[in-house]
């Protein structure tokens, strides 16, 4: 058993890119923290996958467009469903702090 681990702790203060740090890997179901500052996901591109995504703000906020939808301002404590192949894509995190998410991807 892994030791257990707090998400709001040990956060990158300088990153190129968002970073993904994959918390459990149990097959049809994968847990990830991913670490934003500041960052959005590139302008031509939108995430289109074959999983369900969970996703919560723990920390900070950020912007989630959906392709054909509309777009959602998170903030600490607020979660969204994605369903797969719902292409979407970050347009904005805090430039202030870091935006903390827990995603939850799963497979019905």
């Amino acid at each position: 058993m892994k030791p257990m681990k707090n998400l709001l702790t040990s956060v990158p203060v300088e990153s190129a890119g968002e970073v993904f740090e994959q918390i459990l890997n149990a097959g049809a179901l994968r847990i990830e923290r991913i670490v934003s500052r500041g960052h959005a996901s590139p302008e031509s591109g939108w995430y289109d996958q074959d999983e369900e995504e969970w996703v919560l703000v723990l920390q900070g906020s950020g912007k989630i467009l959906l392709e054909d939808g509309p777009e959602f301002l998170l903030g600490p404590g607020d979660c969204l469903n994605i369903s797969a192949h719902q292409k979407h894509r970050v347009t904005w995190t805090d430039p202030a702090g870091p935006t903390i998410w827990l995603a939850v991807f799963y497979r019905r």
